[in-house]
């Protein structure tokens, strides 16, 4: 790494504001951002008590690599090209639909999926599932703050929240019968994980119960056919939200289960799910994660459909929503510093009970907790917070009916579109297919062949990267991000500066980064029409 940018990264990172306060500092010198803005940071020192939940399981890159000093002396940016490799590929995940036949007749070819981490541990979170009990799969990302609690619960329950949503009155009966009975249930999903995809196993079992008490409540509305798919995600969502805000209330049985109670309902999570059922594509999201569709044209260019909105002060929905859910007295206290109430940047978000609940459930429940510190659960109310809930985890839930025309969805938490726009994104997806494409095809021989011209073709691939592409779309995506310099191409120097920034100076430059790629069958979409 050149000594020009390393010296430029130390001394924008020197000259930022900050101010300390309860195991936070608030920074407003973010560097290669649209805008400038308020960021809240977490304190990476506060220790968990025993017999507490620390999420220090979940997956980050090597940290052999980061450095723990911002002297510019004990600064070296130089990685080799398999460091950087080991370090971008560590969270890959792809899989392939098949039916029993070894023939895909999912409108889902495959998907591929990556994550790199910013805040140590890592705030984003992702899910991947096939439906059992009904047809179709389901991806979701989910992008936390203020902690990973919140981000890894919703990941773990909003796919069995909305499955069950969707499930006939017969198969609740069924698997209410069989928990009844102390039977074994039969499965609602099969998830798609990485290794490193952590779960609370301390707490499962609780979150079962609280699935098993929504879906009796399902039961007891007495309604068929039931929820439409979009009405099934928003209920969801909703309840997942409520379930949340109740369990950190309920006694529980031990200080670990309430430890992590607290942790979820006081942390936050935006999230960004797809349902996918034939050609039948919905996505509800909270927050500001974001889906977009990647385009075919006839004429063989390729256009941007986005399929979802950013909840936050910059959308003017929001704002007018907001508007009207509140007095006009406070039309101006809304948004501070493009923040609702000047604290979170996100409009809607699961969990931050500190925007939806009174001042005196809030002090209730703090005052009878343990360390709320050591938790790393702030104390602070606001000013001007006098119409509570301020927030909402109710979906917007787009509909589009897929064509053949529509080759694959990226779902991606705000680190990747924060640097890099959606026609980019679109745009290097579909150049990675074609030059997987190309790679996959046979060389094409002129004739007569000779030794020469074999040479040349193999030199023209070689000089289009081909030996070295990702094969993970996802990866490809984060390489880009974190490494293109002003004229879109990879710079190696700046990528192994991003990848080796220490802990507390990487969350400056780029946040946590999780990207879902889903590529259709156009085959099947095809078929679908072809039969109807």
């Amino acid at each position: 790494m050149s000594r020009t940018v390393s010296s430029w990264i130390l001394s924008s990172a020197r000259s930022s504001i900050i101010l300390q306060g309860k195991g936070r500092c608030y920074s407003i010198c973010i560097p290669n951002r649209n805008k400038i803005k308020w960021n809240l940071v977490f304190s990476k020192t506060c220790p968990y008590p025993a017999g507490s939940c620390s999420l220090d399981r979940t997956f980050s890159f090597p940290k052999a690599f980061r450095h723990t000093s911002t002297e510019e002396e004990h600064f070296s940016f130089q990685l080799s090209p398999a460091q950087i490799n080991d370090i971008l590929r560590a969270g890959e995940l792809s899989h392939r639909t098949l039916d029993l036949n070894g023939k895909n007749a999912n409108s889902v070819l495959r998907f591929e999926s990556n994550q790199l981490a910013s805040n140590s541990p890592m705030e984003d979170r992702r899910s991947a599932a096939t439906c059992l009990q009904t047809a179709g799969m389901m991806f979701g990302v989910f992008d936390g703050h203020a902690g990973a609690a919140c981000a890894q619960a919703v990941s773990e329950r909003l796919l069995h929240y909305i499955a069950v949503s969707l499930m006939p009155r017969q198969s609740l009966e069924e698997i209410e019968l069989a928990v009844e009975a102390m039977k074994p249930v039969r499965p609602i999903l099969r998830c798609h994980r990485h290794p490193n995809d952590v779960e609370y196993q301390e707490i499962t079992s609780q979150y079962f119960e609280n699935l098993r008490v929504y879906w009796q409540h399902l039961l007891d509305l007495d309604t068929e056919p039931g929820f439409s798919l979009e009405e099934a995600m928003i209920c969801a969502f909703k309840r997942l939200d409520s379930d949340i805000s109740l369990e950190v209330q309920a006694p529980q049985e031990n200080e670990l289960m309430r430890n992590i109670a607290l942790q979820v309902a006081f942390s936050g999570a935006t999230a960004c799910v797809a349902h996918i059922d034939s050609v039948h594509l919905h996505v509800a999201n909270t927050g500001d994660c974001r889906a977009v569709l990647g385009v075919h044209e006839e004429d063989g260019t390729w256009s941007t459909l986005p399929l979802t909105r950013d909840h936050n002060a910059y959308d003017e929905f929001e704002i007018r929503r907001l508007k009207r859910e509140h007095p006009r007295s406070e039309e101006k206290t809304l948004f501070v510093n493009d923040r609702l109430l000047g604290i979170l940047m996100p409009s809607r978000a699961f969990g931050d009970v500190q925007l939806k609940w009174s001042k005196e459930l809030q002090h209730s429940i703090l005052e009878n907790s343990c360390d709320i510190e050591a938790l790393n659960i702030y104390q602070y109310i606001p000013p001007n917070y006098h119409t509570p809930p301020y927030l909402t985890a109710e979906p917007e839930v787009t509909y589009h009916k897929l064509r053949s025309k529509d080759k694959f969805l990226v779902i991606a938490s705000d680190g990747l579109w924060e640097m890099l726009s959606n026609e980019k994104v679109v745009k290097l997806v579909a150049g990675h297919l074609t030059e997987l494409n190309m790679q996959k095809s046979p060389l094409t021989f002129k004739k007569p062949v000779n030794l020469g011209y074999m040479h040349n073709l193999l030199l023209q691939r070689k000089s289009k990267g081909l030996a070295s592409l990702d094969q993970n779309i996802a990866t490809h995506l984060i390489r880009h991000a974190i490494g293109s310099n002003e004229y879109g191409e990879v710079d190696p120097e700046k990528l192994a500066a991003m990848l080796t920034l220490p802990e507390d100076l990487a969350r400056m430059y780029r946040d946590d980064i999780t990207v879902t790629v889903v590529y259709f069958n156009s085959e099947t979409i095809e078929d679908y029409y072809r039969n109807h």
